[in-house]
């Protein structure tokens, strides 16, 4: 799989802790070596759909999967804690 930094890429897996769910998009903003397993990770930026930014985490890049053009967006509602 080939990522670059600044593309739009999706989840395809559940991140609880964020509250965020496999099919959610962020940008990939850069490489790291993931803390936890070693595995090349990536940072993401994750966007609410007004754009404004919401989390950034450090996951691995077998979490990710590449936005195609054969796919469209859909909206949901985050429920944040309290």
């Amino acid at each position: 799989m080939n990522l670059e930094l600044y593309q739009q890429v999706y989840l395809n897996r559940d991140l609880p802790e964020y509250q965020l769910k496999k099919g959610d998009i962020a940008t990939l903003i850069d490489f790291v070596l993931h803390p936890s397993d070693r595995e090349e990770g990536c940072i993401l930026e994750v966007f609410n759909a007004l754009g404004e930014s919401i989390h950034v985490v450090a996951i691995p890049k077998s979490w990710v999967i590449p936005l195609q053009s054969n796919q469209i967006f859909s909206v949901r509602t985050l429920a944040l804690a309290s």
